[in-house]
């Protein structure tokens, strides 16, 4: 049986603040911090063979806090980005079948907003309108200016889904994706047969895990909230 542990990073200096972030890469803020530690301790007994993150700090922040305080205590590799082979060309020794690789992408980040990035929502309301404002988020096929739509952002997710993250589950591998809530909407819609138009409103909330389980022929046969 393979295992999916989706989780959006805690909440982050801007969410709190409200702020379209986007790719600008800020930090967790102290709730975000310990909804990690939190997300931390209710994963602490899973053995995750494999992490899947974005280059962005908050996401990668999440991961580490809930990989130290993991019991299973595995060492753990770093796999950079593809035409970084340096960072993980090595000749395998006993042992090395033990250690988490956590592998950083930046097809997992978070939805480029564009002209939103660094604005208060409430603020890109009144200069855009809040129709239009809505629009932007919402809606599945919709960019903001100079940013990525939903759509978009499920192009480049779902085929680093199917080429690296999809295999480790097939070999019957538990795997941690801790990214951003449009990176991980993508993932959900996937998954569960969403349709694009409904997927906008799926929420996620910050720090909590969702976990998937597929039996051996992939098929999904159960979805938690742990904690929820």
């Amino acid at each position: 049986m393979a295992t999916l542990i989706l989780l959006r990073h805690g909440e982050s200096v801007w969410n709190r603040a409200n702020r379209f972030t986007g790719w600008v890469d800020v930090s967790l803020s102290s709730a975000g911090i310990a909804q990690a530690e939190r997300a931390g301790v209710l994963l602490q007994d899973y053995a995750i063979d494999a992490v899947f993150t974005s280059t962005l700090l908050r996401a990668q922040d999440t991961a580490y806090e809930v990989l130290k305080r993991n019991r299973q205590g595995r060492p753990q590799l770093r796999i950079h980005e593809p035409g970084s082979a340096w960072y993980s060309r090595f000749s395998p020794q006993p042992g090395d079948d033990t250690v988490t690789r956590i592998y950083v992408s930046e097809s997992l980040n978070e939805r480029y907003y564009g002209d939103l990035q660094g604005l208060n929502k409430d603020e890109a309301a009144r200069r855009f309108g809040a129709e239009q404002v809505h629009l932007w988020r919402r809606s599945y096929g919709v960019a903001p200016p100079g940013g990525e739509s939903l759509e978009m952002t499920a192009q480049r997710v779902l085929p680093y889904y199917r080429a690296g993250i999809l295999p480790q589950l097939r070999a019957g591998g538990t795997v941690l994706v801790s990214a951003h809530g449009n990176s991980l909407r993508a993932l959900v819609m996937d998954i569960e047969g969403i349709a694009p138009e409904r997927i906008a409103d799926c929420e996620l909330a910050t720090g909590t895990p969702l976990i998937y389980r597929f039996d051996k022929g992939m098929r999904l046969s159960d979805k938690q909230i742990p904690g929820a």
